[in-house]
């Protein structure tokens, strides 16, 4: 090669991959990421107020601003929502590429009921409060921040990431089936809302879990009508209200069959080994005996923990009745199904009009029609990459699988056939945060720790 064209070849490499800056620290990148987490939670993206697409504007101006082009970024309007969608391109061309995935959207919240205004983040007593602080614009804002600080490092993956993050996760989510429509395509995808770890009482680190399964989430509505008439001539036994009283009592008293997987059992040994206690014992015995019944009944008593070995349905609204003085023509109650992992949702339809036998009660599927969500291979180069992640901060921690009992984006993904993983940073007490609750919070020493966290984790995975 001549002299000439060397030094041609030279200026394009360095056009391509220019030069590394000086890596950022945690402690340089925490000002950006508090003033964004600040607007993050200001931002009402509350079902209803349409606020989703001006957040995603917002986070996708700082991304470009930070460096990314304009065709990295990506806004997807979907009905009143929107998603976003952010490549930061790799190398190698070939590979496929990890998706990070988040959402945008919170759970409705009235200040009326709040200690403290929810759209305000408030910093007391070493806990951030806010709505979405743990569920979870605190990872948004952080995987954000993370994103930002690798452009300005000039860092250069040699596998493309593609933050996902959707825009309804907490009701129709619309948006993420249609990310997972676009972006099934994928070597896995890395969930922030999945996950986690756990601390004691004295914030000493128990386990850290990996979501490597989810339950299917489904509605069923219950129907009873009658030809109703005038308060004055009761019939009690065609009022509408009281036959689905009875179903609902059926229901209730009704548990589905225990069952397991190599996930929940591994799960609930580490709960039980770092804990103490009769359902500390139930758990270590249930591990390694499965089809020791009194354990799983213990288990089963314990509201956090029922779901990790059975399906769950439990009524959740309630409509009857059309006047104050007269017999109901219709009563309907909603009853909400979390589903383990292999079982169809037509055969928990099924077991549901067994338990009822009545048929005068019409059950029916509720809109959208569910997602079936097959657990997703323990892979071993994001578990040697976790594991080693969180290592740094706690050093010889357990790090464990686990399905949860809730519903994720990634059910959608799964569903696609796209092995997912929650993976998120954020080490909390038991029943601590509040999400979805009153008075959200979040550990205020989560927030540093999650920064260096995904800058760690991003970087062995896309060597």
């Amino acid at each position: 090669m001549t002299s000439s064209r060397l030094w041609i070849a030279l200026c394009l490499a360095a056009a391509i991959f220019p030069a590394a800056a000086p890596a950022e620290t945690t402690e340089q990148a925490m000002p950006e990421t508090m003033d964004m987490l600040r607007h993050a939670v200001a931002a009402q993206t509350v079902e209803g107020k349409d606020q989703v697409p001006a957040f995603a504007q917002y986070l996708a101006d700082k991304l470009e601003s930070a460096g990314f082009a304009k065709s990295d970024i990506q806004i997807i309007p979907v009905a009143r929502t929107a998603a976003l969608v952010v490549h930061y391109r790799g190398s190698d061309r070939k590979l496929k590429p990890i998706l990070i995935s988040g959402h945008m959207d919170v759970v409705a919240a009235n200040p009326a009921d709040w200690q403290r205004d929810p759209f305000t983040l408030i910093e007391e007593n070493g806990y951030l409060y806010g709505r979405g602080v743990a569920d979870m614009k605190t990872n948004v804002i952080t995987l954000v921040e993370t994103f930002m600080r690798f452009k300005r490092e000039g860092f250069v993956p040699k596998r493309e990431m593609i933050l996902v993050f959707s825009g309804d996760e907490e009701t129709e989510m619309a948006s993420t089936r249609e990310l997972a429509k676009r972006y099934h395509d994928a070597q896995f995808l890395l969930n922030a809302d999945a996950g986690g770890g756990t601390f004691d009482t004295q914030l000493k680190p128990v386990d850290f879990e990996i979501q490597a399964a989810e339950k299917s989430y489904a509605d069923f509505t219950l129907t009873v009508t009658s030809p109703g008439g005038h308060s004055s001539e009761p019939n009690p036994k065609q009022n509408a209200i009281y036959r689905l009283a009875r179903a609902l009592d059926k229901v209730a008293a009704y548990q589905f069959p225990v069952q397991h997987s190599e996930i929940t059992l591994a799960s609930l040994k580490a709960t039980g080994e770092h804990t103490r206690g009769p359902l500390a014992d139930a758990m270590r015995q249930f591990a390694a005996h499965p089809d020791d019944a009194k354990a799983a009944q213990v288990i089963s008593a314990d509201p956090a923990y029922v779901g990790q070995i059975r399906t769950t349905c439990v009524a959740t609204m309630l409509d009857g009745g059309h006047a104050l003085n007269a017999l109901p023509q219709r009563a309907q109650a909603n009853i909400n199904c979390r589903i383990f992992p292999g079982v169809g949702i037509a055969s928990v339809e099924a077991t549901l009009g067994k338990v009822i036998d009545d048929a005068s009660v019409a059950i029916s599927i509720k809109p959208p029609p569910p997602v079936e969500s097959p657990a997703s291979p323990l892979r071993d180069d994001v578990l040697k990459a976790v594991t080693a992640t969180i290592h740094e901060r706690f050093p010889g921690v357990e790090v464990v699988p686990d399905m949860s009992s809730g519903a994720t984006d990634s059910m959608h993904f799964r569903n696609l056939g796209v092995e997912c993983y929650g993976v998120s940073p954020n080490f909390a007490k038991p029943n601590d945060t509040f999400a979805h609750g009153l008075n959200e919070k979040l550990l205020a020493s989560e927030v540093p720790a999650a920064l260096d966290y995904w800058h760690s984790l991003f970087t062995r995975l896309t060597k």
